[in-house]
């Protein structure tokens, strides 16, 4: 069965993936270049990870939908296992929102031209100055009623097991009194971890689960500590061994 999925990918798979990721990217350029940028930016992109997770025959799990509040914005944070993360929010989280993410995913061929075109947050970390214009459009997203995602390792896991969270996502929801919500993402890894990039891909399930929103108690120092500890733990929870 294995080498059967590997010619599938190859002559099926990977070719109507790469058509559905240019088309989605060049809609998502004109899209935004008219106007709309709310729903252009979102909608496509949505939908394209459905089609690439279809195309691959990944089934997918979700619980937690019913934790959201409808027009809440929120601060989402999850556990970072593979490239496979991004389908798998963007695909089923359910809410409109903006990444947080490296700067050298702008120049992915298309994929790094449509994020730039729909607002997408570059996290520049090249200087004082670069890092505060990251933060200044992450808070005006928030500000404008759109939730931000973001994985708080700051990189994709090498071993399977979560690492370290930064500071940065809790001390933006903290100044903003915002809820954060961590998530839980299992399978990622099985599919295509981050040293067999550019391999074939590995078929599993994916989980996502969406943990209560963690609530500001106050603010400051205390406040980001207790929420990244309380986040941290949230996922842990719902981890497989």
């Amino acid at each position: 069965m294995k080498y059967l999925y590997r010619i599938y990918q190859l002559l099926i798979a990977l070719p109507l993936g790469l058509l559905a990721t240019i088309i989605t990217a060049l809609v998502v350029v004109i899209g935004c270049s008219l106007g709309g940028g709310h729903f252009w930016g979102y909608y496509p992109g949505r939908l394209w990870s459905r089609v690439i997770l279809w195309l691959l025959l990944i089934p997918v799990k979700v619980e937690g939908h019913a934790q959201l509040e409808k027009n809440q914005s929120y601060v989402f944070v999850a556990n970072h296992q593979g490239a496979f993360d991004i389908f798998l929010i963007y695909g089923y989280l359910g809410r409109n929102f903006k990444w947080m993410m490296k700067q050298s995913l702008r120049k992915l061929p298309f994929v790094g031209w449509a994020c730039e075109k729909s607002k997408q947050i570059f996290v520049d970390k090249s200087g004082p100055s670069r890092i505060k214009k990251t933060y200044e459009d992450a808070r005006r997203t928030l500000q404008n009623g759109t939730s931000v995602t973001v994985f708080p390792e700051g990189a994709r896991t090498f071993t399977g097991k979560m690492g370290n969270f930064k500071k940065g996502a809790f001390a933006l929801a903290d100044e903003l009194q915002l809820p954060v919500v961590p998530m839980t993402i299992n399978g990622s890894f099985h599919i295509m971890p981050r040293m067999r990039d550019g391999h074939f891909v590995n078929w599993h399930r994916l989980r996502l689960t969406i943990h209560q929103p963690v609530y500001p108690v106050g603010q400051g120092p205390d406040n980001v500590q207790a929420t990244m500890q309380q986040a941290y733990d949230a996922i842990q929870s719902a981890l497989d061994a």
